[in-house]
């Protein structure tokens, strides 16, 4: 009977050491009791060596009080858990030999704890399978960029890097949406560079685009994070200002406005400078859409270009100006 238990054990322990995987099991004072060759491979650590050691002791640089959590609730619920690389990349720190994993220096890891019952029918050790999964980290991770370079692509202008019309135009309907439950206005300012088509006559398109660029990298220094900023056509932009009165966006218009004015734009041995023209709206209640929010700082800003250029309109001031004109 010793005989046919031994071979059994023996067996076991091959079974153990072939797999393509960590096993560790513990006893409840964390005691090491099995320490197959994938983890002896790994950490470095001989199964004599930590053999009826405690693994906290002898294993550096564990997670100690999240694992110990982990191993405490196993026993107190008496069934198996799983954690995940996508919530912590990895438990022991394994480096990462895989010539698939992209140069990883990590090796990510899955981890399942499967509490054993003693022959006597109690929860008296826990066994820790630990599961390289670095390749499928890498590849999960990998996708992951690329949709994300691929969303900000679908919403990005490629030659101002603002968002482009379509995406900007989907911020703008919610944000009058957001006024329109809350009450609490925001500012849309649309904005022109001025002479655009003079620029394109003489110098030609490429230094158009550089104009284009100019004005586009001062405007996105000069506005809030909050901003919304996004190139509507051509040489217009649109910025949304959220919770800002009309007052507070006068400030930021000036600003930007005098930046644009002392900027330039240098096309072989000449400069080129420009400036640009802006309409200010503030939404308001009697707003039926956002088409007419976008329609009125619209004609804010032609109101600016028709008074000569180089400045900055409210929508108010025409109102007020047709009131008493009439």
């Amino acid at each position: 009977m010793n005989q046919i238990t031994l071979a059994d054990f023996h067996l076991t322990m091959q079974v153990m050491d072939n797999i393509d995987a960590g096993v560790v099991i513990l006893d409840k004072n964390y005691t090491v009791l099995a320490w197959n060759t994938f983890m002896q491979a790994y950490s470095g650590i001989s199964s004599e060596r930590i053999m009826g050691q405690n693994l906290f002791d002898t294993v550096k640089d564990l997670p100690e009080e999240w694992l110990k959590n982990k191993i405490e609730s196993t026993f107190k619920l008496r069934m198996r858990s799983f954690t995940s690389w996508e919530d912590r990349p990895s438990i022991f720190n394994f480096s990462n030999f895989s010539p698939v994993s992209g140069g990883s220096e990590l090796m990510y890891q899955n981890m399942t704890l499967t509490p054993l019952k003693s022959l006597n029918g109690d929860m008296s050790h826990i066994c820790l399978t630990v599961t390289d999964v670095s390749d499928i980290a890498k590849n999960k991770t990998h996708l992951r960029e690329s949709n994300k370079q691929l969303t900000h692509l679908s919403m990005t202008d490629r030659l101002t890097q603002l968002f482009n019309r379509g995406h900007w135009e989907g911020c703008l309907a919610e944000e009058f949406e957001r006024c329109r439950q809350t009450q609490i206005p925001s500012t849309l300012v649309m904005l022109d560079i001025d002479h655009f088509k003079r620029v394109n006559d003489t110098y030609g398109h490429i230094a158009g685009d550089g104009v284009i660029r100019i004005v586009s990298s001062i405007l996105r220094r000069t506005k809030r994070q909050s901003d919304i900023a996004g190139r509507y056509g051509g040489e217009e932009f649109g910025i949304i200002l959220p919770s800002t009165a009309a007052e507070m966006g006068l400030y930021f218009t000036e600003r930007l406005r005098q930046r644009v004015e002392q900027a330039s734009v240098s096309v072989d041995v000449r400069s080129i400078n420009v400036t640009i023209s802006l309409g200010i709206c503030e939404w308001y209640p009697g707003l039926r859409s956002y088409d007419e929010w976008l329609e009125q700082a619209d004609q804010a800003l032609y109101q600016s270009k028709q008074s000569g250029r180089n400045q900055t309109t409210l929508y108010e001031q025409i109102v007020n100006l047709a009131k008493d004109t009439a």
